[in-house]
């Protein structure tokens, strides 16, 4: 019986026997095999044999069995020879060969179990099951928010429910920060159109708010649609930081049809916000009807004449501004030559940028002529890195001569050279109200710093000085320390890059133990090494109640100039510095314990915290 039953389970088909009358002879019976097909089995011999077989065996049980519960004792004859051929033919299916039952047995088997897993396989590969979104991810969908705060997040679905938990969290928290203080810088935090949606509605009627800076975020021009009339109900928000979002001419359009009426925000920043001229017409118009804007910046956009036309005219109109930025952008000579006509009728503005923007002689030419017919007091300007030779240092000059107001004039990476250095020394002598002047980077050698030099003389009005960038050298720095030891009021020096070596930190420490305003001292990248560091800390040594900042960065040092540093903290009780930078030096691990131990010492003998940068 176990054979029969391991038959039927390799899928061999039910036979049938339906016996005639004259033979007997079995009748197969169409069969559907597993995959479909029609067909008829032929079955062995020896497997119709043990089919007559069982049958019979068990129709010699039934019959026993019937007898039994009739309760009769006797077993008639025909039982018994019912029953002894029941046990022939067991005996025959007994030893029939298990050998060949196998052999048909497990490679159908294994056939089947193969096939099984391949089409499982195959149905896992070919027929892909269908994700059904989160609960998160389908909220998120119908609000048509997506928060990211890092690049490429949202592009990992496990990570896209955190991402949009932390996000919100985030922004809840600079929304608490928006009403608890009057500043607030959020820059690069990278929240983006949708961010800034949430947060300009938690300060439409915020009266805390004075300053918020949104600059880095990803903000576009449709995300500035946000403040359209919410900052026509906040009058307390003063600055408004815009800069380094890609707001473009859309974007200034419609922050300017926003602004146009706005009673609140006196400084709006704009810098590398993707403007160009057609975002500085928008601008301009905005301009000509505000009365609130004091200060604007639009520095590193992509102005160009136009542009600098269109912010002219509004100048000719606008009474309020005082502060106008205009640093990396394309103006050029045409772009100055309308912007000093704007000048001329201009009463307000105090002070004009405008590195960068290619002027040329010409240009400046022009520009000085509408600063000098500029009816209001020009307070500072800011013209580096235009191209502006001896030719345009020449009518700077004379603005210098005439102007009663400027006290900031920035002129640095030109070339004016000696000659153009000479003319603004020769002004300054005649002038009283510039106080910082920076000349760096315009090719300025020995004659022309000693002109500047002998102007210190006479000029007590300068306080900051900036050299830095020029090869004037030793000689240079001899002809300047000579008038900085006992004339002129400068309390901030910068020399960086000059070439000075060992010899001129010699002229520079001997300065250093007469001069009693120098404060602050920049000698980064002058190769000074040892021997001007040991300079410099003899002078140190000696009771200075002036120099505070000294900057030595770039310089070469190494272990026995920081010794000589140190020795020089230690042995001055009174010493005045408080900041010591030593960083970019050849210095080991030895050189910064000394520098560290002097700065201890200092604390423990004088209760004087010195900042010692390696």
């Amino acid at each position: 019986m176990a054979s029969t039953s391991a038959i039927s389970l390799c899928f061999i088909p039910k036979i049938s026997q339906r016996f005639h009358s004259n033979n007997h002879t079995p009748q197969l019976q169409p069969y559907r095999g597993a995959y479909g097909h029609g067909g008829l089995l032929h079955t062995p011999l020896s497997l119709r044999r043990r089919g007559r077989a069982l049958r019979f065996s068990r129709l010699a049980v039934r019959v026993t069995a019937s007898s039994r519960a009739e309760g009769g004792s006797r077993r008639p004859a025909s039982g018994r020879r019912v029953y002894r051929q029941s046990q022939t033919q067991s005996s025959s299916l007994s030893a029939y060969p298990l050998k060949q039952v196998a052999s048909f047995v497990v490679p159908a088997g294994l056939f089947l179990a193969v096939t099984f897993v391949l089409w499982k396989v195959v149905e896992k590969l070919l027929v892909p099951k269908s994700k059904k979104p989160s609960n998160v991810e389908e909220k998120t969908a119908k609000q048509g928010l997506e928060w990211s705060f890092a690049a490429g997040t949202n592009l990992l679905s496990g990570l896209g429910a955190k991402i949009d938990r932390e996000s919100k969290q985030k922004l809840n928290e600079f929304a608490k920060e928006l009403r608890a203080f009057s500043v607030v810088d959020m820059s690069g935090c990278n929240f983006g159109d949708e961010g800034l949606v949430f947060l300009a509605e938690r300060f439409a009627y915020n009266q805390t708010l004075e300053g918020v800076s949104f600059a880095g975020n990803g903000i576009t021009a449709a995300g500035l649609k946000a403040f359209d009339g919410i900052l026509q109900s906040n009058i307390m928000l003063k600055t408004l930081d815009l800069s380094g979002n890609p707001i473009g001419d859309a974007g200034a359009k419609c922050l300017s049809e926003i602004l146009v009426n706005n009673t609140g925000i006196t400084k709006l920043q704009l810098n590398s916000a993707n403007l160009g001229d057609e975002g500085a017409k928008a601008i301009a118009e905005m301009l000509k009807k505000n009365s609130t804007l004091r200060f604007l910046e639009l520095n590193n956009n992509m102005i160009e004449f136009s542009g600098f036309a269109s912010l002219a005219g509004a100048l000719l109109e606008n009474k309020t501004i005082r502060d106008l930025q205009l640093n990396g952008n394309y103006g050029g000579a045409l772009g100055a030559n309308s912007l000093s006509k704007g000048l001329e009728g201009n009463k307000s503005l105090k002070e004009l940028h405008l590195h960068g923007n290619s002027i040329g002689d010409e240009g400046i030419r022009t520009l000085i002529d509408g600063l000098s017919s500029h009816k209001g007091k020009l307070t500072r300007l800011e013209i580096g890195n235009n191209s502006i030779s001896a030719k345009g240092a020449f009518h700077v000059a004379e603005f210098i001569k005439k102007s009663k107001s400027l006290t900031t004039l920035n002129i640095s990476m030109n070339d004016i050279g000696d000659e153009g250095a000479e003319r603004i020394g020769d002004a300054l002598k005649e002038n009283r109200t510039v106080k910082s002047l920076d000349l760096a980077g315009n090719n300025i050698h020995v004659k022309g710093v000693s002109v500047i030099a002998k102007a210190l003389k006479d000029n007590s009005v300068i306080i900051t000085l900036e050299l830095g960038y020029n090869p004037i050298g030793p000689e240079g720095a001899e002809s300047l320390c000579e008038v900085l030891k006992f004339h002129g009021n400068i309390n901030m020096l910068k020399l960086g890059w000059c070439q000075l070596g060992a010899k001129g930190a010699e002229f520079i420490a001997d300065m250093i133990r007469y001069n009693g305003t120098l404060s602050n001292l920049d000698l980064r990248g002058n190769g000074l090494r040892d021997e001007g560091a040991k300079c410099i800390a003899r002078s140190l040594k000696v009771v200075n109640e002036a120099l505070t900042s000294l900057d030595l960065g770039f310089n070469e040092i190494r272990d026995d100039g920081a010794f000589a540093i140190a020795q020089a903290l230690k042995a001055n009780e009174d010493v005045r510095i408080t900041y010591l930078n030593l960083s970019r030096n050849l210095m080991t691990k030895f050189g910064h314990s000394a520098l560290s131990d002097a700065r201890d010492h200092v604390y423990e003998m004088t209760e004087k915290e010195v900042e010692v940068v390696f």
